[in-house]
């Protein structure tokens, strides 16, 4: 029993590891996208990047989730898995769900591309339809692996995708800005990218496969009725919780460009300031790793039981992810906020968009609680509510966009987008304490430690500008030597200070990498 929790804390470890590497990758790689192509093939690149990206969670997360749940019911159950009665009927099943999607966008790229307000993403739209088609395979491996707690095919075909999808939209970027090509070619180019990646994934898991050799004979009963709802269940309505922030997105891709035209700007003008705009995306989807990451590796497989009740080491175990999602999200928003002139300057070339990126820089803190809120829903059972509630964040955002773009351009874009994170993020806090006996938010904040913490990381950054004014202007490289040792000695400081006033209990702390290092810093005997 304790081997095969160690297999499964080991697995999930990796699991973590894969998917924060990937995060970054994916975060960082837009930067120079951004350098090569300008804001205006940034902005044709973000109009195509939602639609991969909620491929790319179906792919990773919703329908491997499902899969391995079935797996590993059918091992409980003494049933072996095989072709006939497992991989023949799911992948069927996968096929037509992806399939349908695929035809979908195929058949309708062109109306897409006129509603989302430039008729040129066309084909990009087409382009980006075939990745669904590769779904169901690598979908349907990852998540056997799962189901049997082997966990390194879907790290390491995580990886290898996310590696190949980087280098191959790069490249073309690169080729695109020195040949001089329309930067149209950069929204095609991130469809092939995917499509690329999503090949990789697949043969990496294939040669997996070859080692397990599964077997093609078996019983024939199949739960047809049991599997499609596992499927739809586990594989949309529950992925939703992991794309929050590509659902923000994705309102922005139909309703943006639009509403900025009403504001007055002409065409070309709005897509490149949406481009600006985007540039908030990589540093928030970042931010939001480092404030939602760690505290849900904290939450116990609440899953694993079948009561909604939650004794008191799992109780625990929620408050503290929220607070650690709290604390740590707040230090990346407010450090991001105070130092965005420079950061805005360092990685996209020049400083627009400033105020409204700043403006957005809360939805770190939003989002990070958010995903941490409905994770630990979903683990109490809750998936299709979880689902609405982000759902409703997805037209609060939409509506938002219409209403306050047009009067404040990308600030009532930026406004739009905390309203909707600030919804979602209240709605599932007053969720949780409905449904968790005794759960208090605000009773778990320590916020004496809370706020001398912020107050110092505050006056430290502020006068280091003070005393270093106009480092903006000096060369890029002494610009990146600048950020990178504030951001770092920064997040330092605030954590300290939370640490040295017991913002952390030593249980809390215990769990922390360097923890012997962290319960010394305390003062709490």
């Amino acid at each position: 029993m304790e081997n095969e929790t160690n297999k499964l804390v080991r697995g999930a470890l990796l699991l973590t590891i894969a998917g924060l590497v990937s995060k970054v990758l994916s975060a960082g790689y837009r930067i120079p996208l951004q350098n090569l192509t300008g804001d205006l093939g940034f902005y044709i690149y973000q109009q195509v990047y939602p639609l991969l990206g909620i491929a790319t969670v179906l792919a990773l997360y919703g329908f491997p989730s499902a899969i391995s749940k079935l797996t590993a019911d059918m091992h409980m159950e003494g049933r072996q898995v095989c072709f006939k009665n497992f991989y023949g009927p799911l992948g069927l099943i996968l096929l037509g769900i992806n399939g349908v999607i695929f035809l979908f966008l195929k058949m309708n790229a062109k109306s897409i591309a006129v509603w989302v307000g430039d008729e040129n993403l066309a084909f990009a739209y087409e382009l980006a339809a075939f990745i669904f088609l590769l779904i169901p395979f690598t979908s349907l491996l990852r998540g056997v692996f799962q189901g049997v707690q082997q966990m390194k095919p879907t790290a390491y075909s995580q990886i290898g995708e996310q590696l190949v999808r980087v280098s191959v939209i790069i490249i073309a970027a690169y080729i695109i800005a020195t040949n001089g090509d329309s930067f149209y070619k950069i929204g095609q180019a991130a469809g092939v990218a995917a499509i690329g990646g999503a090949l990789a994934a697949l043969l990496i898991l294939s040669v997996f496969l070859l080692k397990k050799r599964p077997k093609l004979a078996g019983e024939k009963v199949i739960s047809w009725r049991y599997y499609i709802r596992t499927i739809l269940l586990f594989g949309l309505v529950a992925s939703l919780n992991h794309m929050v922030l590509l659902i923000i997105q994705f309102a922005d891709t139909f309703t943006l460009v639009p509403s900025l035209r009403d504001y007055g700007l002409e065409k070309i003008e709005a897509m490149a300031m949406k481009g600006v705009f985007d540039r908030g995306q990589p540093l928030i989807q970042v931010g939001t790793v480092v404030g939602s990451s760690f505290a849900l590796a904290l939450i116990p497989n609440l899953t694993r039981e079948k009561s909604k009740s939650l004794s008191n080491a799992r109780y625990e175990s929620v408050q503290s992810a929220l607070n650690f999602s709290f604390y740590l999200s707040f230090g990346a928003m407010l450090g991001l906020v105070l130092i965005f002139p420079e950061t805005n300057v360092l990685l996209f070339q020049n400083d627009e968009g400033t105020s409204s990126l700043r403006i957005l820089a809360l939805s770190i803190l939003l989002s990070s609680l958010a995903i941490t809120g409905t994770t630990i829903l979903q683990g109490l059972g809750y998936f299709k509510r979880t689902a609405g509630f982000i759902l409703f964040a997805f037209f609060v955002k939409w509506i938002g966009n219409q209403m306050l773009v047009p009067f404040l351009g990308i600030i009532g874009s930026a406004l739009a987008t905390v309203l909707s994170l600030f919804t979602l993020c209240a709605i599932v806090l007053f969720e949780l304490k409905r449904k968790v006996p005794g759960f208090s938010f605000l009773k778990g904040i320590r916020l004496k430690a809370f706020i001398k913490a912020s107050l110092i990381m505050i006056v430290y950054i502020v006068g280091l500008k003070v005393i270093i004014p106009d480092i903006s202007i000096l060369s890029r490289f002494t610009l990146l030597l600048w950020v990178v040792f504030i951001a770092i000695s920064g997040a330092l400081l605030y954590l300290i200070m939370l640490v040295r006033n017991q913002a952390f209990s030593k249980r809390e702390l215990s769990v922390m990498p360097f923890s012997n290092l962290f319960i010394r810093l305390s003062k709490e005997e």
